[in-house]
């Protein structure tokens, strides 16, 4: 650790500058994963070296006990946990009260697979009528020019 204070989460307003909080503490705080896994477990807290690499990779909030052991692990202080937890459970609020946006992120992907439903089964009934009329064989006439 240094002799600067560690990073506070008063700035993170959403879950990308929350997470970027987080990647700054652990810089912060100078430890490897591996360090901040056995910190995390003299504290009491299960805190996998896998696990905090990959939260740090994601602009997601954490889960409530494993951004404890996080923050535990970096070694700011309870005061710095209490005050992290309680940045996560403001965004979280927020987040809820914000008005309904995520279904909207996800309706853009319905046109698309409704229409190619559409068109499978346009087809699909298409191929059906043709096996039903017959063995879709068209008979032609052929002419035969002969020229002398």
């Amino acid at each position: 650790m240094t002799t600067t204070p560690p990073p506070s989460p008063a700035a993170a307003t959403d879950e990308a500058t929350f997470m970027a909080g987080l990647r700054a503490l652990k810089a912060w705080s100078g430890l490897s994963f591996r360090q901040l896994e056995r910190r995390a477990s003299a504290a009491g807290d299960t805190l996998p070296s896998s696990t905090a690499s990959t939260m740090l990779g994601k602009n997601r909030l954490p889960r409530e006990e494993l951004l404890v052991a996080f923050v535990r692990g970096c070694g700011p202080g309870e005061e710095h946990v209490r005050a992290w937890v309680a940045a996560r459970t403001k965004i979280i609020k927020r987040t809820a009260a914000a008005p309904i946006a995520a279904p909207l992120r996800h309706a853009a992907w319905r046109r698309p697979v409704i229409v190619a439903m559409a068109l499978a089964m346009a087809f699909a009934g298409g191929s059906a009528v043709t096996a039903l009329l017959g063995s879709g064989s068209i008979d032609t006439e052929e002419t035969v020019v002969v020229t002398r």
